[in-house]
């Protein structure tokens, strides 16, 4: 089974109050954005992949790197692999993950290896293999590894006749992911709490062209955007805000994160100016991260 996890964007958000258990209670609104997505494939057992020839053949052979068990293709000194293979001790599963700018992550640790171990809890999963080309930034604020997970979950559900719902399979997916949850659903939704309590909010931007860019070079942590972050509650509360015409949004749907990003990232902030000098009638960073997105009325 082969699928498109595409990333999403916030119509505001609001860091409201730091919590007991250490995290911030949030509220945004999640619009799912199409123009971004990764490849996902998922096979069962030894089942013919349609993928993996294709990557091998635009990423390189695979050779055996220094990180123990973990296999790719040698890159430049200080330079990340551009595709690698992991096998879980259990040998029940294994991932290829391929990226352009190389995968400097632990494969073992990818969010759709924990998406297939958080089911395996609960029931008993044949092997399975995972190939993922990951072409959505990473540390943009875009979700796309959120993302990955939760098709992980739905493809697993759907190749393992799981049969859980959707309110079921976005419970295993907040475990994994303050917005994981939503891309289950992948429709907008108002997140609130540390993002995963979910609310339906249908919102009409048929009239306006929506483009997201995601500056080269700049991966912007968590750590990072909420140092020096201070909650607080909005002047104007995210529903109100986002029930006004878009023209209006400017000032009043906000996302706080900018107050501590743009700080140490001012080409941010100057590119976020640059969209409003070219035409924009809103514009925004998304979520944590550094990509922006703007609105033009068509």
């Amino acid at each position: 089974m082969i699928t498109n996890p595409n990333v999403k964007i916030n119509l505001g958000l609001n860091v409201l109050r730091k919590r007991e258990d250490g995290f911030h209670d949030l509220e945004t609104l999640f619009v799912p954005y199409f123009g971004i997505s990764d490849t996902l494939e998922i096979v069962v057992g030894d089942d013919y992949s349609r993928t993996s020839a294709a990557l091998f053949t635009k990423y390189g052979k695979l050779t055996p790197i220094k990180t123990e068990g973990v296999f790719g293709v040698e890159a430049e000194e200080g330079d990340a692999p551009k595709i690698v293979q992991a096998i879980s001790e259990d040998g029940k599963l294994m991932i290829t993950i391929a990226r352009v700018e190389g995968v400097d992550w632990d494969p073992m640790k990818d969010l759709t290896v924990k998406a297939y171990n958080i089911l395996a809890e609960d029931f008993q999963l044949p092997p399975v293999k995972i190939f993922l080309e990951k072409t959505s930034p990473v540390g943009a604020g875009l979700g796309g590894g959120s993302a990955d997970a939760a098709f992980a979950l739905k493809m697993l559900n759907e190749l393992c006749a799981l049969e859980l719902n959707e309110g079921q399979l976005a419970g295993y997916a907040s475990r994994l992911g303050s917005d994981c949850a939503f891309f289950i659903y992948n429709r907008p939704m108002i997140g609130e709490g540390r993002g995963e309590v979910l609310t339906e909010y249908p919102i009409d931007l048929e009239c306006y062209d929506l483009q997201v860019l995601t500056p080269e070079g700049i991966s912007v942590s968590t750590k990072d955007a909420y140092s020096g972050i201070r909650p607080h509650l909005p002047e104007v509360q995210l529903r109100e805000a986002l029930s006004r015409p878009v023209e209006e949004w400017d000032g009043i749907l906000v996302n706080d994160f900018e107050e501590t990003v743009f700080v140490k990232y001012p080409e941010l902030a100057a590119i976020k100016r640059s969209l409003y000098d070219s035409g924009a009638v809103y514009a925004s960073m998304s979520g944590s991260g550094s990509a922006l997105f703007a609105l033009y009325r068509k």
